[in-house]
């Protein structure tokens, strides 16, 4: 545990992107009008969750004026709402929400970071800046060593975490598997999982349609904890 500590903090403390940096800090500093009254977190956002996680969610970065507002991945924003309530009604979360760093949210044996840890203009970034990112990601996985289920959210995750775990030297299949909501990998004794990210782009459009996230987290919950 103290070694992920010792990484979270190097994370936060990271400055290698100068558009992400600028990015962040001036989102914080000049705020979304309903939370003016709030402290911006405005740093790199770590991972969330118990370092013994048997089940490992990876999405793209962290909300503008959610995780770079909250200082916690997913949390504060509708993203964040779509997923933890569909944690929660798959028993993987003590609670449905997740609106700030104190709400006393727990997961069980889930842990959930981003391929990105600065939230970037246009939720798109660069490549140069997923790769400046990468060591931090693949070091992440490298000490999750519980982890059986890796579940990616959305086409950018599914290629992070493709590369990552090959360089890590799981034995992913030669030829690459394309993402797809449902799309399921197994690799050794290892499942990678694909899910449509719950972004509002795709719940409101109905691209991800309600209870889709749960049967990915049963399978992943069968796979990973019994």
């Amino acid at each position: 545990m103290a070694s992920l500590q010792h990484l979270d903090k190097q994370i936060i403390s990271c400055q290698k992107c100068p558009r992400l940096v600028q990015w962040r800090e001036e989102v914080a500093a000049l705020k979304r009008k309903s939370f003016r009254d709030e402290k911006y977190w405005g740093k790199p956002v770590p991972g969330f969750g118990p370092v013994d996680a048997k089940i490992v969610i990876v999405g793209l970065a962290p909300g503008a004026h959610g995780a770079n507002r909250t200082g916690r991945v997913f949390t504060g924003d509708a993203s964040g709402d779509w997923l933890y309530a569909a944690l929660h009604k798959s028993g993987l979360a003590n609670q449905p929400t997740s609106t700030a760093k104190n709400d006393g949210l727990i997961l069980n044996s889930v842990r959930i970071l981003t391929a990105v840890r600065c939230a970037p203009p246009g939720n798109k970034p660069s490549t140069e800046e997923r790769d400046n990112c990468a060591p931090w990601f693949k070091e992440e996985l490298q000490q999750l060593t519980s982890a059986r289920v890796f579940i990616a959210l959305g086409s950018f995750a599914w290629d992070a975490l493709w590369r990552a775990l090959g360089e890590l030297d799981h034995p992913l299949p030669q030829k690459k598997i394309s993402f797809a909501h449902g799309a399921s990998v197994r690799f050794g004794e290892h499942l990678l999982l694909g899910s449509y990210h719950p972004s509002q782009q795709n719940t409101f459009t109905g691209v991800l349609k309600p209870g889709a996230m749960e049967k990915i987290f049963a399978k992943a919950g069968r796979f990973a904890l019994h």
